[in-house]
């Protein structure tokens, strides 16, 4: 069922909840919070069958319902999630279950295919309706994995790849998403909905997909772990795309380990993915589970990229400073690992023609096409000439440069400008740093980071590890949502190589267990349903 304005008090009905807000306990166990649960707690509750799959996710629908009008975070309802957590209970009954993941609801971003009842539209109403013959590669694995995919998140429209004047998390067929932790703010983008979703516990945690920060940069404004994986390691068939050289999948969650669960459920060869052939190893997937040390920091090198590092003048950069102390304190040595190009200047040429190329590739496998699109020119009159697509108060003018560039990524210019833009950002970046000095990984303030390894395709993981000030002036943007405030949060992003997420993973976790910085503050409203609301009658 698609949410917009779902009545609460007609929802939490038909769940059976009254809403006098206490926690049932049952043999003396409070149910756990799920503002801040984790995969194992959740585990720990199903087994003991303190609670079902099925009671989860009724409470996570009733929370979605209780706070999506605020928010905008979810677009769409799994119409089969109850009776798929209901298989699932009874599996785990006769004795069976697929592993972690198993009955544990996810939301996954509105622009990874289901061929289910819901739509994947990219907040488009050009592919509301529109059909694909399966799955996508990671939506199949998470249900192997036995996760229940609970819905769609809400995003930038068309992963903020349409328009110069619009505003990160608006999409036409969601409205604008709001974040968590500050009235009206801006929530970052493109992997908005997932964000804000995650961090109010709509659903334990959330796909994103990132081009250049679209996972990163949300997780971070949503104070949550996010993994923007090398480029292949998680199948982007059936993802609506942008760029093939630089999109990927990966979770979006509030604690290392379960985002290490989830890309461990979600990594893996896929036939229709010609990137994902190279996974190192022959395919073989790294255990990213046991890679979540806590004393990884001991001896570990930790590269810091002194020459791009701006003066210290904000809360961001003195946190930063703080945390490499941390770090050097725990034990790490820590290096120069300066940038050989410490400014790069790079194109859009990549972007704008593989989007040419990877758009039609996708409208071709459509089994159902409503509004019959096939190419970016189609897209392009369609959203000029259909009125809730806010056109031209919100323009086309990515799409009208990627038109414009008259070539796609066939071509051989395209070809030369890849091969500049590799060079510079990789043997003059992340990816030069990295090999000249032998670093396990490169931390940087997370905002800083998703364009230095954008192009290159590889690694990086966020870690929450403060906020801003509450006397920090706010700030707006032209359509009037908060930019920056008090309580925002930051990150610190850990970089690595090519197919470095195992070591990433074993570092960003004992900085973790080390901070536990995200629990100093909660969002500024937190859903007030809990699992012992649902199941108290």
């Amino acid at each position: 069922m698609i949410i917009p304005r779902v009545a609460f008090a007609a929802l939490v009905v038909w769940l059976g909840w009254t809403g006098e807000g206490f926690c049932a306990t049952v043999n003396g166990q409070e149910f756990p919070s799920l503002i801040n649960v984790t995969i194992d707690e959740l585990q720990e509750g199903l087994e003991s069958g303190l609670f079902t799959s099925v009671d989860l996710v009724k409470t996570y629908i009733a929370r979605i319902s209780e706070v999506n009008d605020e928010f905008n975070a979810v677009i769409e309802i799994n119409p089969d999630a109850v009776d798929i957590a209901g298989e699932l209970d009874a599996r785990r009954a006769n004795g069976s279950t697929y592993g972690p993941m198993h009955g544990i609801p996810i939301l996954i971003k509105d622009n990874i295919a289901t061929n289910d009842g819901m739509n994947n539209t990219a907040g488009s109403f050009a592919l509301l309706g529109a059909k694909v013959p399966q799955d996508s590669f990671v939506a199949q694995k998470l249900r192997e994995a036995g996760a229940i995919i609970l819905g769609k998140s809400n995003l930038s429209q068309w992963a903020n790849f349409r328009s110069t004047n619009s505003s990160n998390g608006w999409s036409a067929n969601g409205g604008q998403v709001k974040g968590a932790y500050y009235p009206n703010m801006d929530p970052s983008g493109s992997s908005s909905g997932s964000g804000v979703a995650s961090a109010l516990g709509l659903a334990l945690a959330s796909l994103g997909t990132e081009t250049s920060g679209s996972i990163i940069s949300p997780a971070i404004r949503s104070n949550l772990v996010g993994i923007k994986p090398t480029v292949g390691l998680t199948s982007r068939h059936l993802v609506i795309p942008i760029s093939e050289h630089q999109d990927t999948v990966g979770p979006m969650a509030r604690t290392v380990k379960d985002a290490a669960v989830i890309l461990q459920s979600i990594a893996g060869k896929d036939l229709n993915d010609n990137y994902t052939h190279v996974i190192p190893n022959d395919g073989q997937i790294p255990d990213y589970v046991a890679a979540c040390d806590p004393n990884a920091l001991k001896k570990a090198r930790i590269g810091v990229p002194f020459n791009i590092l701006a003066p210290i003048t904000d809360a961001e950069m003195l946190g930063y400073l703080e945390a490499v102390d941390l770090m050097f304190s725990e034990g790490a040595e820590i290096v120069d690992a300066n940038f050989s190009i410490p400014n790069p200047v790079t194109s859009g040429t990549i972007l704008q023609a593989d989007f040419t190329t990877n758009l039609a590739q996708y409208f071709d496998q459509l089994t159902h096409n409503p509004n019959n699109i096939t190419n970016l020119e189609d897209l392009r009159e369609f959203t000029a000439t259909f009125s809730e697509e806010e056109y031209p108060d919100r323009n086309t003018a990515i799409w009208d440069s990627s038109i414009a560039l008259g070539f796609n990524n066939s071509d051989i210019r395209f070809w030369e400008a890849y091969q500049q833009d590799y060079m510079t950002l990789g043997e003059g970046g992340i990816l030069g740093a990295v090999n000249r000095t032998g670093v396990d990984a490169i931390v940087m303030p997370a905002s800083w980071s998703a364009g230095r390894a954008a192009l290159v395709g590889s690694p990086i993981i966020t870690v929450p590890f403060g906020f801003w000030p509450a006397d920090t002036p706010v700030q707006t943007n032209s359509r009037g949502l908060v930019t920056r405030g008090p309580n925002f949060p930051f990150g610190v992003a850990f970089l690595g190589g090519l197919w470095s997420e195992e070591k990433l993973i074993s570092l960003a976790y004992a900085f973790e267990q080390k901070t536990m910085a995200r629990t100093r503050l909660q969002p500024y409203r937190v859903p007030q349903v809990e699992l012992g609301d649902v199941l108290g009658f």
